[in-house]
């Protein structure tokens, strides 16, 4: 490759992939395991949860552009990400066992101390998504400054949406590692439910540490490689730009529309716990079956993606990604009602596997295809304005992600909030279930909710979410054309740079 184009290393790929997968165990541990804890381990209220998960997700709004502003406005020695890439991992680490080790639950129904629960909660949750954000644009941000070669960015984003899959089966492991620790301690802990909570504590605590600690890899080995555009703008200016960019508009509102995906993977551990597990039963079969077919199906589009974009335009694969993941979603529902009462068994077991992966390759494909997008975005807004928003149009990434989370969880805790399945009554159910009940027959309404919502909220946002792609504003040839002559535009300036 010529030294006049600037990229990436393998050791520098490797290590930025380490840290991907470290990075997003942390952000399954609180976007997934998290809201099973508040609901089925602590008993917060359904719609509290979500109260405050919704408030977190309204500060995100103005938290995630605010941080990519920060990020762009950077000039160091280390460069534009990777300050934040070195210094925010421990950081993240604290405030993540912080949110699960208040030390004030209590199975006594006491006011007092439920309102204490619920307020630490939500103060940590609030604060873990702040300290979260400080690591999560940069972390993005930094590959578009790893390489200007358009092979090579799509290459490293296919993969780091895989590493991020593969630090997402710490959803796998969380559940049933703190109930099998639980049940070691019930006699110290002098309660089923007190010896639950501490086993979750401290799988969680280790969780953490071992994904913090790769999350620094990124941080320590990484390089920036493409240079910074001078000119520089303020938070105000920056969100003009961010709306005056045709494309990254149109993705970021697309991104929005679909938020309800991600109802999928915040329910999966209490269906599977409850409906195939019977709390505490075959749990782990179960959700590696589901959770295989989910993740099988993600790996395997997105492994393909990169490849794709060479013979393919972008714009028609998202759009075609999008409905081969609304379909599958929307059968979900369909597939409970035509055998509510057998879905454990080998036919429908493995109706519901096709499904899952069919859903988790419409997601897969979806979450690389955003990634890429957002980087050509970039080319496109220097390209035409001269300047460079790293940080700010991966701000974007990060805000979809975590909105669609406080999206999912608002309408998880209103679905719960229906059928009744929240506080007291998930602590009831839970009792139930340890002496003997079987929660399909005995508890429907909670188990048809849950399908519900892995099903029709799903599709609907995913069918709704094409409408702004079907005017982009960028073809792929129009993107290499920028690309090209960004490339020379660049090489023109560091030879009149070195002349000088």
């Amino acid at each position: 490759m010529s030294s006049q184009v600037r990229t990436y290393t393998a050791k520098e790929r490797n290590m930025y992939l380490v840290g991907m997968m470290g990075q997003n165990m942390i952000y399954n541990i609180i976007g997934t395991g998290l809201y099973f804890y508040f609901q089925s381990v602590i008993f917060i209220p359904a719609m509290a949860i979500s109260i405050f998960m919704a408030v977190a997700r309204v500060w995100d709004a103005i938290n995630d552009p605010m941080m990519g502003t920060f990020v762009d406005r950077t000039n160091t020695k280390w460069g534009k990400c990777r300050p934040y890439l070195l210094f925010s991992p421990a950081v993240i680490m604290v405030i993540t066992i912080l949110t699960f080790c208040n030390g004030m639950y209590s199975s006594a129904n006491t006011p007092g101390k439920n309102a204490l629960i619920v307020g630490w909660a939500a103060v940590s949750y609030i604060l873990w998504g702040m300290c979260y954000t400080v690591g999560d644009i940069p972390l993005w941000g930094v590959t578009s400054r790893m390489t200007e070669v358009e092979k090579d960015r799509a290459s490293i984003l296919s993969l780091a949406r895989i590493a991020a899959g593969l630090g997402g089966v710490v959803l796998l492991t969380i559940n049933p590692l703190s109930q099998a620790l639980g049940q070691k301690l019930e006699s110290a802990a002098g309660s089923a439910l007190k010896g639950q909570q501490m086993g979750f504590i401290i799988v969680a605590v280790i969780l953490t540490v071992i994904g913090c600690g790769m999350f620094q890899m990124t941080g320590v080995f990484v390089r920036e490689r493409v240079p910074s555009a001078e000119q520089k703008f303020g938070f105000k200016e920056n969100f003009k730009i961010m709306w005056g960019n045709k494309p990254f508009r149109n993705q970021l509102i697309s991104g929005v529309l679909r938020s309800p995906i991600q109802i999928l993977l915040s329910v999966a551990m209490t269906l599977m716990s409850y409906y195939y597990g019977n709390y505490f039963g075959d749990y782990m079969l179960y959700m590696i079956i589901f959770g295989g077919a989910i993740f099988g199906g993600q790996f395997i589009a997105m492994a393909l993606v990169p490849k794709l974009t060479e013979k393919h335009d972008k714009t028609r694969m998202l759009i075609g990604s999008t409905i081969m993941g609304a379909v599958p979603f929307a059968l979900i529902y369909p597939v409970y009602l035509l055998a509510p009462r057998d879905l454990d068994q080998p036919l429908w077991v493995a109706i519901l596997f096709v499904v899952f992966a069919l859903a988790g390759g419409g997601m897969g494909a979806l979450n690389v295809l955003q990634s890429v997008m957002i980087a050509d975005a970039v080319d496109y807004e220097e390209y035409h304005k001269g300047y460079r928003p790293d940080g700010v149009f991966f701000s974007g990434q990060s805000f979809i992600t975590k909105l669609s989370a406080g999206i999912s969880s608002i309408i998880q805790g209103v679905g719960y909030s229906i059928v009744g399945f929240s506080g007291d009554n998930v602590s009831a159910c839970n009792e139930a279930l340890r002496a003997g009940a079987s929660f399909k027959d005995q508890f429907p309404q909670y188990a048809g909710m849950m399908f519900f919502l892995c099903s029709i909220p799903p599709a609907i946002g995913l069918f709704l979410s094409i409408i702004p792609l079907r005017h982009y504003g960028m073809t792929d040839e129009e993107h290499r054309t920028i690309l090209e002559a960004l490339v020379q535009r660049r090489n023109a300036q560091a030879e009149e740079t070195a002349d000088n």
